[in-house]
């Protein structure tokens, strides 16, 4: 006879595909009208925005704007000039990879970007962007938890339960954030903005009924044209909260969420401010939120009938016990080495790349490469940039068995320095580390029991005396005897498991 196993069943998400790839773009462009001819590129400096992101036949597509603007000194003219202009593109997976994906993650980044003069009214950049598109499937786990059968049956169960960390809910939400920054007293009112950059630091993530509250700071940073015709920098910061909705989670949730643009609008507010002291902000961004729920659930990992012959099948699951979110962050100090004499240090950027997970002894290796720039004066007023990319290592004791993935980002405003040997730069590096720990357990799905034919126990003795070896317990002292792990403890004035001894000899009566 078939014995009936109940079940448990957790819907969650687990990824299907994952794939990174570059893809190079390139573009002409003609200097508008309205502005003079290039004499000199200074630097040229990318935003990539993603507009779309879909799942169409089995393939992940994304499209989205390499916003590019070009510093360069003017023919005949003093002081640096902007060129601004779009770099559109699109790409998608190969095959049909991900053709059981339900949700799309993407992400984007550049890796290289550079422009050349073909003439003084028009030039040619090159833009190679790393694109990471995840894609995510559902993946419920469904686990026998119990067996049902009648006393007489004489049924032993081995249930255990089972620590599980589940992928539950994934959430999306596109919104604008609107504000206005006002400059910081002793700065110069701005004339003109020359480039302005955005970045979005989430501090705190909280789950309060079937609301994602996080809460967070918008930094801008800006170079700009000050009303008397000098070239300036400033920065600012800008609270913001944003609400997700989600369903059926408790609030004691692992939720790992980021902040991605798809657009911003960074002008000189027009509210009334004549002397250039207020900075209207419009930010156009995409959060996306993964939840993981914490569950306690029971497994059937082995059983037998004292009465009866059975036979069961089991099957291999691998459940993911334990997942964790954890941030480690470290200060660089570099010196960037310029060949002249930097007379006025202009604007001070840091950009973190993508991060690779290694092992090194019995330490995992956390390594990022960080890029940084740094646009000053030299004696004579002329504009240069001098840049350098630096190593960010972090040093973790994971265990070896689990999977990993990072990602880094200067939380904080580089902070620079003229000294004797260059352009001193101080800065922090922070890595957002995700672990996961999986198992592999063995879980029974089907069980039939010979009811007709009892076990046959008269040759059986009626008392054994041995000693657990050494991987053994009592569940596999008792199920080799035919008797039970109750029956063991009682015979032995046991009251638990945990009182079994392992060097001496205990009693195992037949079980009648």
């Amino acid at each position: 006879m078939e014995l009936e196993l109940k079940t448990t069943r957790l819907d969650g998400f687990d990824i299907g595909t994952d794939q990174v790839f570059t893809q190079e773009e390139t573009a002409d462009t003609i200097v508008p009208d309205y502005c003079p001819d290039i004499a000199r590129i200074i630097d040229t400096e990318g935003k990539v925005f993603l507009h779309s992101r879909e799942l169409r036949d089995g393939k992940g597509e994304v499209s989205g704007t390499v916003k590019v603007t070009v510093l360069y000194t003017p023919d005949g003219e003093g002081g640096i000039r902007t060129l601004e202009f779009a770099m559109p593109f699109s790409s998608e997976t190969d095959g049909r990879a991900m053709a059981d994906c339900v949700f799309l993650s993407a992400a984007a980044e550049i890796e290289c970007l550079e422009t050349r003069v073909l003439n003084p009214r028009k030039v040619f950049t090159r833009c190679k962007l790393i694109l990471r598109l995840v894609g995510y499937r559902k993946q419920p786990l469904k686990v026998s938890s119990d067996v049902e059968a009648s006393p007489e049956l004489c049924l032993e169960k081995k249930v255990e339960a089972q620590h599980v960390s589940m992928l539950t809910q994934l959430v999306e939400k596109d919104f604008t954030f609107s504000d206005e920054m006002d400059l910081s007293p002793g700065k110069e009112g701005v004339a003109e903005i020359l480039t302005s950059r955005a970045s979005a630091l989430i501090a705190e993530s909280k789950i309060v009924g079937n609301k994602l509250i996080l809460k967070g700071l918008f930094r801008i940073i800006l170079l700009y044209r000050s009303v008397s015709g000098r070239c300036c920098s400033t920065s600012g910061e800008l609270p913001f909260s944003q609400i997700l909705e989600v369903n059926g989670i408790s609030e004691n949730a692992l939720c790992s969420a980021q902040m991605q643009f798809t657009g911003t609008d960074i002008q000189v507010s027009g509210s009334g401010d004549q002397d250039g002291r207020r900075i209207a902000v419009t930010l156009y961004l995409h959060a996306i939120a993964l939840l993981r729920q914490e569950e306690t659930i029971p497994l059937v990992k082995d059983l037998y009938s004292t009465s009866h012959d059975l036979s069961y099948e089991a099957e291999p699951i691998v459940l993911t016990e334990r997942a964790e979110l954890l941030t480690r962050r470290q200060t660089l100090r570099e010196v960037l080495e310029v060949g002249v004499v930097a007379e006025t240090l202009l604007s001070l950027h840091t950009s973190c790349g993508s991060v690779s997970v290694g092992r090194e002894g019995d330490h995992t290796v956390l390594r990022t490469g960080v890029t940084i720039r740094a646009l000053y004066l030299d004696e004579g007023g002329v504009p240069l940039v001098a840049e350098r990319c630096v190593d960010a290592v972090c040093h973790m004791d994971l265990p070896d068995d689990c999977s990993i993935s990072a990602r880094s980002c200067c939380p904080e405003e580089a902070q620079g320095s003229l000294g004797d040997r260059g352009i001193e730069v101080r800065f922090p590096v922070e890595f957002q580390i995700q672990i996961v720990v999986k198992r592999k357990n063995i879980c029974i799905s089907a069980v039939k029991l010979l009811s007709d034919h009892p076990k046959d126990l008269s040759g059986t003795p009626s008392l054994v005396l041995r000693g657990l070896g050494k991987d053994e317990d009592l569940w596999t002292l008792a199920k080799q005897h035919n008797t039970t792990i109750a029956d063991i403890l009682s015979a032995n004035g046991l009251s638990g498991e945990d009182e079994t001894p392992r060097d001496q000899l205990l009693l195992i009566p037949k079980k009648r």
